[in-house]
């Protein structure tokens, strides 16, 4: 990444705190949180030490403390902060559906689109899931995942074209309709493929669809 590529992306990444934390009160918060981030890309997520952080952030180890309590709280914050700012995004675009069909569309593409505009915050996604099943916050952001999937899934039960998905188990059904775009969008981050993944939302939409149609058809032949 350029210089001006990741000065952009560091700006990116101060307004999706912002978002998150809003306000002056939340300010410290935030540059420790944005240094953090940075600390935990470059070093990796178990290496980074607080210290590490406290150097970079210019903020003082109580004052970390003080807001994360330890490195764990730090990783949990950040992973909230990017799954909720990630599912806000996808809930706004999704008021514009008219159906089911539409809406995963709009959820692959919204997908893909924070992605391409946050690409740190994807990165230590995708890094921070191992750190995340052993940390004891783990039950809570289950917990908070589970809420934001309900209200998603609320929302395709209204839909006139439900029938398609309705058989299909819930713990399945993420991995269906997202699974392939995921796995391109990490190889995209690290370089292994270099075409940006917005080139392929029509065919992660269609493949997701076809799926969901072809799994209908295989429940309906076995009835």
């Amino acid at each position: 990444m350029g210089a001006e590529q990741q000065a952009d992306a560091i700006m990116q990444n101060q307004q999706l705190l912002e978002r998150v934390y809003r306000g002056k009160r939340f300010a410290l918060k935030r540059q420790i949180l944005a240094e953090a981030l940075q600390c935990f890309l470059e070093q990796g997520i178990e290496t980074a030490t607080i210290e590490m952080i406290r150097e970079r952030s210019g903020a003082s180890v109580g004052a970390i403390y003080h807001h994360f309590k330890h490195k764990e709280g730090l990783v949990a914050a950040l992973y909230v902060c990017a799954i909720q700012d990630q599912a806000e995004r996808r809930d706004r675009s999704l008021l514009s559906a008219q159906n089911l069909q539409q809406g995963i569309q709009i959820i692959i593409a919204s997908y893909i689109d924070w992605v391409m505009d946050y690409p740190d915050f994807a990165r230590f996604l995708y890094a921070a899931h191992f750190s995340i099943s052993k940390s004891a916050q783990q039950e809570e952001l289950q917990q908070k995942n589970a809420a934001r999937n309900q209200h998603l899934l609320a929302w395709m039960k209204q839909q006139p074209d439900y029938a398609v998905i309705q058989q299909v188990p819930h713990e399945l059904f993420l991995s269906l309709m997202v699974g392939s775009t995921e796995s391109y969008c990490r190889a995209w981050l690290s370089g292994r493929v270099k075409t940006a993944p917005q080139s392929y939302k029509a065919a992660f939409a269609l493949a997701a669809w076809s799926g969901f149609e072809q799994l209908q058809a295989q429940n309906a032949a076995a009835e």
